[in-house]
């Protein structure tokens, strides 16, 4: 692949190289046609319509066409076209996918582009795609690119509409950058929270139970425990109290919190019993107001925090079911606090440093907030039509964000329509991004179900709501943590913290005893009392990620101690258990 010779935007040799696929996929198959071709994070993809399904062999074959058309220095020319002019162009080379983009960008009065490449000597046109450019000069400055992958895709997105092929490609700048890239996917796929879920006996789908729908096998239960235990304990320190709600509720609840019509394809359908709607919950939020409405409040009693792993339900679309990352079943660390106007920003301060808490004890190093703003002109529409409260508690969220130098983005116009949110995006130990959990700020729910406290003038105010979920849910929280940590969970979370492996049958009895010794003292631990041997007994240990091995021979036996061998490091080390359980493991 040829060297880059002058510097480009990366989004433009990735867009470029887009139109190189396309026309590598038109050699291969005249008869193509063409979908739409954008750039994407870390590449590009291009859809089609072709007389057979690709196979991955079939991705080489394209690589060396995409390399031919790079070395002819292909210049890509732009120019502005007409929409019937457009149409008939298209319909003379039967792509009937464009023609409906550009009737449609007709309807809309917008401008149309075509690009053309074209041979550097004589000018001849190799390949025209109608595209609103961003391009290199030529195709030999397309940096250095690979076709990764193939997938279906709908028309559109829409699964009314045919079915596409698409290719995805990746393109860098350099080939380090892109060496690197392989690199990662490939660590990736070896830290894929499906594949190390099923190995490890975390957890499983059943086709009878339904898709989206996870069954928590023991192991992956262990996990929730402890993250229960750790948002107890914290929110404990924190002043918060904990409260439970049912899994289902009326239809008005949901229509008075304006979920309902909001929100009403993500829900399941309604049961309806007694002449009555019922939903099952697919937010704790109406349920909290509910709580905090039950009792009277004063000033003094503010802030009041409730905190829940509330179990939620939401029909996500079939296709955007992804393991534990997105599904329809889901348990959230979710809370709301309650109030006043001069108390928020110290209680946003406080939620911003749990996250902080949360991301240090997890080794998350990179982090980011996403901290979306509503617009103008969505007041009344999209936004609650209260333009001088958006703008205070805006300010009032973005001084905190500065003050805990916490990184964050700005992105405008992408607010809850009940108040501004924070989504919290983080990276796993490879560089993966996740969107982890949301923080939102509801000035308008807590008016719609009359929430009230007593000021000290014996006032009623309405209370402002803070929601905070910063260990997400069990489901995309373990997902993430089981990529992170590659299965290899830390000793306090670790579903089995120890395994005892016995050299023979001989010291079986002696495991069993060491084995009730840790037991007692609290440690989740196992014994391998099979006949293999000591060198499969620990590969099993290994292949299971389990922090700690007791290796029990003779020796070990006569002096009433352990050789502790360490997952992590490898390391043996011999010592009897108390001294195990007294170290800092």
């Amino acid at each position: 692949m040829s060297k880059v010779k002058k510097e480009f935007s990366i989004e433009d040799m990735r867009h470029s190289c887009a139109h190189v696929l396309a026309q590598a996929v038109l050699q291969m198959f005249p008869e193509a046609k063409l979908g739409i071709g954008p750039t994407i994070e870390n590449g590009f993809y291009y859809d089609f319509e072709l007389p057979r399904t690709l196979i991955p062999e079939d991705l080489p074959l394209l690589e060396k066409k995409m390399k031919q058309i790079v070395k002819q220095n292909q210049k890509f020319v732009g120019r502005d076209i007409d929409a019937d002019e457009a149409i008939k162009f298209l319909e003379e080379t039967g792509q009937k996918y464009k023609i409906e983009l550009v009737e449609e960008f007709k309807k809309e009065g917008r401008d149309l582009t075509f690009y053309e490449n074209v041979m550097p000597n004589d000018g001849k046109p190799m390949f025209v795609d109608l595209c609103r450019g961003g391009h290199t000069d030529h195709t030999g400055q397309l940096g250095h690119y690979k076709l990764m992958k193939i997938a279906g895709a709908y028309w559109r997105g829409d699964e009314k509409n045919p079915m596409l092929q698409r290719i995805y490609g990746t393109c860098w700048k350099t080939r380090e950058e892109l060496d690197a890239h392989i690199k990662q996917i490939a660590e990736a796929k070896k830290r894929d929270h499906r594949v190390l879920g099923k190995k490890l006996g975390l957890f499983t789908f059943d086709e009878e139970v339904g898709a989206g729908l996870p069954l928590w096998l023991p192991k992956g239960t262990v996990l929730i425990d402890q993250l229960e235990a750790l948002a107890r304990r914290k929110e404990d320190e924190h002043g918060y109290q904990r409260v439970r709600s049912p899994h289902i509720a009326k239809e008005e609840l949901y229509i008075r919190s304006g979920h309902l019509p909001y929100y009403k394809d993500s829900m399941y359908p309604p049961m309806e019993m007694d002449n009555e709607k019922y939903y099952l919950k697919a937010m704790n939020c109406p349920h909290h107001h509910k709580i905090y409405a039950a009792e009277p409040k004063s000033y003094r009693d503010l802030p009041v925090r409730y905190a829940e792993y509330g179990h939620c339900y939401r029909y996500e679309d079939s296709g955007a079911l992804f393991g534990l990352m997105r599904v329809r079943s889901m348990c959230m660390n979710d809370a709301h606090i309650y109030c006043t106007d001069e108390q928020f920003e110290s209680e946003f301060k406080k939620v911003i440093e749990l996250y902080l808490y949360y991301f240090e004890l997890f080794g998350i190093e990179k982090y980011q907030m996403r901290f979306s703003k509503h617009n103008k002109e969505g007041l009344g529409k999209k936004y609650v039509d209260n333009e001088k409260l958006w703008i205070k508690t805006e300010k009032q969220v973005q001084d905190v964000l500065d003050k805990c130098k916490v990184p964050y983005v700005i992105a405008e116009g992408e607010a809850a329509f009940y108040g501004l949110k924070i989504d919290v995006q983080v990276w796993s130990a490879i560089g993966r991004e996740f969107t982890l959990a949301t923080n939102q700020l509801d000035f308008a729910v807590p008016e719609k179900f009359n929430l009230k406290y007593t000021d000290k003038d014996g006032e009623e105010k309405t209370p402002i709501c803070i929601h905070r979920a910063p260990l997400s849910t069990h489901e995309r929280m373990i997902g993430f943590l089981t990529e992170h940590y590659a299965g290899a969970f830390p000793y306090w979370l670790a579903p089995v913290q120890v395994r005892v492996i016995p050299v023979g049958k001989d010291f079986v009895k002696y495991g069993e005893e060491v084995l009730e010794e840790l037991k007692k003292a609290g440690v989740r631990v196992e014994i391998d009392d099979a006949s293999d041997s000591l060198g499969k007994k620990i590969r099993n240990a290994e292949m299971m990620k389990i922090p700690y091995m007791f290796v029990l021979g003779e020796k070990e036996v006569n002096d009433k101690n352990v050789t502790v061998r360490s997952y992590a490091t490898k390391d043996q080390e011999v010592m009897t258990v108390s001294e195990f359980l007294k170290g800092e493991k």
